[in-house]
């Protein structure tokens, strides 16, 4: 293989990819999420597929516990990055990618409440077509969303096009008749 388009196929595969979020925020970790490890060169440092336990931790070869709550992506990233220089690599090449992201919950005044996989883009109004749609009492107007980040609860100025985030709870009341 030309070693300029190795050169160039290793940049593309190191450079950082943008995590799912709300506009001008980077996407925190947290219970649920599921991530791939790649450790080029190292495939018994690879982890294909690795949820976070309820504490929003993992376990990782010689590294032990890691706590990933409330990190970024590339803040974890970096963490393994420096615990694996720690006298196990010389210059380890971490790539970590989100291969899913925690579910978020939709109740109430829907057909089927529940927890649903959480996909970027998503709104209020698909969270509600995932949930089967509005029933006759629903109002679309007495409508709740508690933030999975612990962010703020929202009550007021809630549209059809408010983003949903992972982890968020959506509460959907009756209307007054």
């Amino acid at each position: 293989m030309n070693t300029r388009i190795f050169g160039l196929l290793l940049v593309f595969c190191l450079t950082p990819v943008s995590h799912a979020g709300e506009p001008g925020t980077e996407y925190k970790l947290a219970a649920g999420d599921v991530l791939r490890i790649t450790v080029f060169g190292e495939p018994e440092l690879s982890l294909k597929r690795i949820r976070l336990n309820d504490a929003g931790t993992f376990s990782y070869p010689f590294l032990g516990e890691i706590s990933a709550k409330g990190l970024t992506p590339n803040q974890v990233e970096k963490i393994i990055v420096d615990g694996l220089k720690q006298g196990y690599l010389v210059d380890p090449k971490v790539s970590l990618s989100q291969i899913e992201y925690r579910a978020f919950y939709i109740n109430g005044e829907v057909q089927k409440p529940g927890s649903y996989p959480f996909v970027p883009g998503l709104t209020l109004d698909k969270a509600i077509a995932l949930g089967g749609g509005l029933t006759e009492r629903a109002s679309i107007k007495r409508v709740t969303i508690v933030r999975g980040d612990g962010g703020q609860t929202l009550t007021e100025n809630i549209t059809r096009n408010t983003a949903i985030a992972p982890g968020d709870t959506i509460s959907i009341a009756q209307g007054f008749f």
